[in-house]
């Protein structure tokens, strides 16, 4: 029998490699994330502790950088799928005027400064230029982790990430071009760019729902997902062979899929590949910290990426707010994106192929984009916590719960807009004590005039409920708009406090079924009991008032059936009996 020094050798390299990135990412990750420093930062650590240049565990960076590529791709669908086609075009101004203004003038101050400090006039464009993209992995998982892809900054920043996205096509044949080589982009190339396009848009617009809807006749959950990995890879692919971005394949295939019925479910499927995927790409990252060159040139390095990180935040700032955000808008989006991003690691790699810098060169810069990184985390965490104090002086009644001792309540209610101002008043009336719980100013500084003390905190995030006091309280209502933190919420709490009795108000049915997934005791939709009310009120004056109240308890009957199979089986099933009339007698 071999020992085992001999069968690890002689072991698979792929299921090694898998391994040992598996092995890294849950040990090292859920540390980072317990001491508040984030996934993103311990992903980074994970790919510098297994990489060449530590314990040397993995050893191809590239074959790394290769695969984590489609969790990249994986992360453009899924922001896709929450792009209605509306709202792309509505931000048309913003992704080409806006992302045009950031990609030109920064990489001009950046191509400034590399040429003042030495390089080459040529080297320093294109490295200028290649700094001035921020990374989409990066910008992406910080808004989408904030729940503000959706706000005006997470609009801008998107939008600006974006168009850097389009950039990278013409800056690497820039690059060949300034480099010397023969080959850039030519007429050809453009009309052949500009033809997938267009392919990609009406093949998805035209056919990718009909597709699925014939899947989804299959009922075959893993068949649905292949299908969508499927359609990611096929739409990244035809990008690829175009000269154009695989994410941007993925990102339009998305967002001509978000207007489908298949959507939830799309990103349900896809959501645990993404994770794992991009998880890869900040693994591979952190491998590619070469610690000798770091600790040869660590001043430079340092200097650089501290340069480099407070030049792009200050332009992204100085652009933003001369085009209409407002200085806290544009703080939190030059934090978002001052880093460096991945494409940089591509655009360094041509450069130094083609002669424009050295190799040594080529690593200093390298992990000056890691480094830069690696700084984002810090840099939005430091933000939000000064705007949060300067929201404070200027409002020094806006409580923040975490800071405050609160009195032990039987009842907690986050969310205090129309759904949790009547359970509020409710179980006030019954003489329960009550700790209101909002994150929005207005609405607070509106119940004060009315003598009801709500506390200033994010009721998404666990230590804020524990302020709440959680650990002593009997039951939470969950009244708060914001769908994936209130999902994510639910699952926390159940799982810290199984004695509490959580009650959840859901948008529709598909966050319904998403909550008592995560373990809510009790789920009502919005408009549910308001609309049957009205429809009842209906029947009564056409004459049917005898029947009202069976038939609404027949609805309630069937409509809780259907979620029960819909809870099992996904949300095709039972449509039969969506459609079946009802018989009252």
């Amino acid at each position: 029998m071999a020992d085992p020094v001999t069968a690890l050798a002689a072991a698979d390299p792929l299921l090694m490699g898998a391994a040992t990135y598996l092995g890294a990412t849950v040990l090292v990750v859920p540390l980072f994330k317990r001491f508040g420093l984030g996934s993103i930062l311990g992903y980074l650590a994970a790919g510098a502790l297994v990489g060449p240049f530590a314990l040397g565990l993995l050893q191809d960076i590239e074959a790394v950088r290769h695969g984590s590529e489609f969790g990249v791709v994986l992360l453009l669908f899924v922001i896709g799928l929450e792009l209605q086609p509306k709202r792309l075009w509505r931000l048309r101004a913003e992704i080409f005027g806006l992302g045009l203004a950031q990609v030109t003038v920064t990489g001009a101050v950046l191509a400034g400064i590399g040429w003042l400090i030495g390089g080459s006039l040529s080297a320093a464009l294109i490295v200028g230029l290649a700094l001035a993209l921020s990374s989409t992995a990066f910008g992406v998982q910080i808004l989408r982790d904030r729940k503000a892809l959706s706000t005006p900054y997470g609009d801008r920043a998107f939008s600006i990430l974006l168009f850097q996205d389009i950039a990278v096509v013409p800056l690497l044949a820039l690059t060949t071009v300034v480099g010397g080589a023969s080959a850039g982009m030519d007429a050809n190339d453009a009309y052949v760019a500009i033809g997938a396009l267009v392919g990609l848009v009406l093949v998805g617009h035209y056919g990718l729902k009909h597709v699925f809807r014939l899947i989804a006749l299959v009922k075959a959950d893993e068949v649905f997902t292949a299908a969508a990995l499927l359609v990611v890879a096929l739409a990244a692919l035809a990008m690829q062979w175009a000269g154009l971005s695989m994410a941007l394949g993925a990102f339009i295939a998305g967002v001509l899929l978000a207007g489908t019925e298949f959507r939830h479910q799309l990103e349900s499927d896809i959501e645990p590949f993404r994770a794992l995927f991009l998880g890869l790409f900040f693994v591979g990252v952190g491998m590619s910290v070469d610690w000798q060159v770091a600790a040869e040139w660590w001043w430079l390095v340092g200097a650089g990426a501290i340069l480099l990180f407070t030049t792009k935040m200050g332009m992204l700032y100085g652009l933003t707010r001369i085009l209409g955000s407002k200085h806290y808008d544009a703080l939190r989006i030059g934090a978002t994106l001052g880093q460096a991003g991945e494409f940089g690691f591509v655009v360094f790699a041509l450069a130094a192929s083609d002669g424009l810098i050295s190799a040594e060169e080529e690593s200093i810069l390298t992990i000056a984009v890691a480094i830069s990184m690696a700084l984002t985390p810090f840099v939005v965490g430091g933000v939000e916590r000064q705007l949060a104090r300067a929201a404070a002086r200027r409002d020094p009644d806006m409580l923040e719960i975490e800071a405050t001792e609160v009195a032990p309540s039987k009842v907690i209610v986050a969310g205090f807009g129309r759904f949790g101002q009547v359970i509020a008043r409710i179980m006030r009336m019954r003489g329960y004590s009550v700790t209101l719980i909002d994150n929005a100013p207005r609405r607070i500084r509106l119940a004060r005039t009315f003598g009801s003390e709500v506390f200033y905190g994010d009721a998404t995030k666990p230590d804020v409920m524990k302020a709440a006091g959680a650990e002593t309280a009997d039951a939470i209502f969950y009244c708060i708009n914001d769908r994936e933190g209130a999902t994510l919420a639910v699952q926390r709490l159940k799982q810290r406090y199984p004695h509490l009795t959580i009650f959840a108000a859901a948008y529709d049915r598909f966050q319904e079924l998403e909550l008592r997934s995560a373990g809510a005791d009790h789920v009502i939709r919005e408009t549910r009991e308001s609309a049957i009310s009205l429809a009842a009120e209906g029947l009564k004056k056409m004459g049917d008032e005898a029947a009202v109240d069976e038939i609404v308890e027949e609805f309630r009957r069937r409509d809780e059936e259907l979620l029960r199979l819909q809870a099992e089986h996904g949300m095709e099933e039972g449509a039969e009996k969506m459609r079946q009339r009802y018989s009252v007698n």
